[in-house]
């Protein structure tokens, strides 16, 4: 049976994440402030590596991808979600829910496997110093960006090419603020019991993945530190500790989700916001205020940028 013909939902209604219009209009502000802050702090990060050719170097080429994606990622989801706290009716359209479906995936893979990237830069600058121009040189970064773009690509596409296909002709509403997979798939016209099951064992392979290949890197390399003088040893931890920190925030959320989902709706909505709002916020934070050398392109750019009369 040809089921593109069941497929008469022309949109969908977000419920968001709360009913209470009192409490909407609290979080409006709130959340209108921290995405202003998420989009200023990566801008910032980007074009103080572009025009400081002191971090023109491999990790923080790293470090400006990874805020670019992070940019992109709060965008798909936060401004729809602003917009729809003074919204009655909280409707997307077919093709803007599998545009957001589509979007997520691709771009939170690509943050996976990028964070995958830069743990392996960590690596070569901390177990194989002496050789580390030689592997991470310009041309093998680019590849390795390059490559993480496209296994995003590949495990978005494949999960989109199935549920463009699915039956959507009754039930109509998600319990998000924005559309998701697992909350997509419910709403069709089938049994979707294995399908999503199915689904989520994508997502989870992925991130499963990323974290166990992020685990065993980070292990080598405190185990490699330990027998570094105490210099290294403090400044290579303060850069682990901070991308660390990073892989901890952004895939905690995405296991309970994808890998050992809890089916609990006000804890999946806390978890969406953290991976698509409150991550993308810290991110820049963490690498700004525990990294020396941003602090002090910071005040470089300040100088020649802000107060220039003072250089003169």
């Amino acid at each position: 049976m040809d089921t593109g013909n069941l497929s008469v939902v022309s949109e969908f209604v977000l419920l968001g994440l709360c009913q209470s219009w009192t409490m909407q209009v609290f979080l409006l502000p709130m959340f209108f402030m921290l995405y202003l802050i998420i989009l200023f702090g990566n801008i910032a990060i980007i074009l103080l590596i572009i025009t400081d050719p002191h971090l023109h170097s491999p990790m923080y080429f790293l470090l400006a991808n990874l805020s670019f994606v992070d940019m992109w990622l709060s965008s798909v989801t936060t401004p729809k979600m602003i917009t729809d706290f003074v919204r009655e009716n909280k409707t997307i359209s077919f093709g803007g829910c599998m545009c957001q479906v589509l979007s997520v995936h691709f771009l939170g893979g690509d943050e996976m496997v990028l964070l995958v990237v830069m743990a392996y830069d960590r690596y070569v600058a901390i177990c194989k110093p002496l050789h580390y121009s030689t592997i991470m040189n310009l041309q093998k970064c680019i590849g390795l960006v390059a490559t993480s773009w496209t296994i995003a690509f590949v495990h978005a596409l494949s999960q989109m090419v199935v549920i463009v296909q699915l039956p959507f002709c009754g039930p109509r509403e998600i319990d998000s603020f924005f559309c998701d997979i697992p909350l997509v798939i419910k709403l069709a016209c089938i049994d979707s019991y294995n399908l999503g099951i199915l689904m989520n064992a994508d997502s989870g392979v992925l991130t499963m993945t990323c974290f166990i290949v992020l685990l065993i890197s980070y292990t080598y390399i405190l185990l490699t530190v330990r027998q570094s003088s105490k210099a290294g040893t403090s400044r290579a931890l303060s850069t682990c500790t901070a991308h660390i920190t990073v892989v901890l925030l952004f895939f905690g959320p995405c296991i309970f989700i994808y890998v050992w989902p809890l089916s609990i709706t006000w804890v999946d909505k806390f978890l969406a916001v953290f991976y698509s709002v409150i991550t993308p916020l810290l991110n820049p934070a963490i690498y700004t205020l525990r990294n020396k050398e941003i602090k002090i392109a910071l005040k470089r750019f300040r100088s020649y940028y802000i107060h220039p009369k003072g250089n003169i």
